[in-house]
């Protein structure tokens, strides 16, 4: 069995985590922390972070702090991380996390739905990375920066659309910024995760059939064996990231997807076809938020999300959703 080197050192770094103020973003600045970095947060809600602050404080570490910032603004995001260089006198890492869920038939999203997922997820990697290249670019120990997409970039998923199609942008931006920083010293990783076990159905937003979308998105992204623990996989994430590996695809239901639809994209395609007539129907236009469909539309399938989902409902209280 081959035997790894030790990940180098990023003690004493500068990191950055854009949507750091709860599930994975929360527990990938918390990986940051152990391994002695000083760490800023930045989200949209002020009271979110000082939790999330809160949080992380107690469960040990290195320096943390908190920014109020929103991702989609390309100027508060220049003006930001300028502000962060200039208080910490550089900028090492960072982790381009931001971003939205939505779950639902497409023409029940509309057109505005793409557009709000390309504009808080595609918009918010990009003007992170935009933003914080030409520092990370300074940095002695050469800069590091990861920009979070899904397997649903790789594989576009029913119901998922704008989510995948923001996701798969994301992708490119990732390889093409890989290949273009290279001699400029900074590494870009992609980082590619399957389901996990966050707590993120409470945050998601929902259209069509809100009851029924709700039922089976909470069931899956909590089901032990399609789902990856959340903690292990922000350990896994910081160390390929800290290692500068290009790109890493994480749960073996993720890298299975994606190699089934590189090697044979019909009958992948077939197959999503397949799920996709399973899924709900019609449904009202527009989204509401998991927390309220949760609490006043009563969801079906109450025993089963139940089973299959009490690992994603802890995670949820965990990791600072509610």
């Amino acid at each position: 069995m081959r035997v790894l080197p030790a990940a180098p050192s990023i003690k004493g770094l500068t990191a950055v985590v854009t949507g750091g103020s709860r599930g994975l973003g929360l527990l990938m600045a918390h990986q940051l922390l152990r391994r002695g970095c000083d760490v800023v947060l930045l989200a949209r809600d002020e009271a979110e972070l000082g939790r999330a602050v809160g949080k992380l404080s107690q469960w040990g570490g290195g320096s943390v702090r908190a920014v109020v910032c929103d991702v989609r603004d390309r100027a508060a995001v220049q003006d930001r991380l300028a502000e962060i260089v200039r208080d910490h006198g550089g900028l090492d890492i960072v982790i381009a996390n931001a971003g939205i869920i939505q779950v639902g038939p497409a023409d029940a999203l509309g057109s505005d739905g793409f557009e709000e997922a390309m504009d808080s997820v595609f918009n918010g990697a990009l003007n992170t990375a935009l933003a914080a290249l030409p520092h990370l670019r300074r940095s002695p120990a050469g800069g590091r920066l990861a920009l979070v997409g899904s397997v649903g970039g790789l594989v576009a998923v029913p119901h998922l659309l704008p989510y995948s199609c923001a996701k798969s942008a994301v992708a490119a931006l990732a390889e093409g910024l890989h290949a273009e920083e290279a001699p400029h010293g900074v590494t870009v990783t992609a980082v590619h995760p399957g389901l996990m076990r966050t707590g993120s159905h409470v945050h998601a937003l929902f259209g069509g059939d809100r009851r029924r979308e709700y039922a089976w998105f909470s069931a899956l992204a909590g089901a032990p064996l399609l789902s990856m623990n959340a903690e292990r996989a922000a350990e896994r994430i910081v160390t390929a990231l800290q290692r500068r590996r290009p790109r890493i695809v994480l749960t073996p239901a993720a890298r299975l997807g994606a190699t089934a639809h590189g090697l044979a994209p019909v009958t992948t395609t077939r197959l999503v076809s397949a799920v996709a007539r399973v899924l709900p129907r019609n449904g009202a236009r527009g989204t509401v938020d998991g927390s309220t469909v949760a609490a006043g539309e009563r969801p079906p399938a109450r025993r089963l999300r139940g089973v299959l989902g009490a690992l994603n409902e802890r995670a949820a209280d965990r990791f600072n959703q509610r």
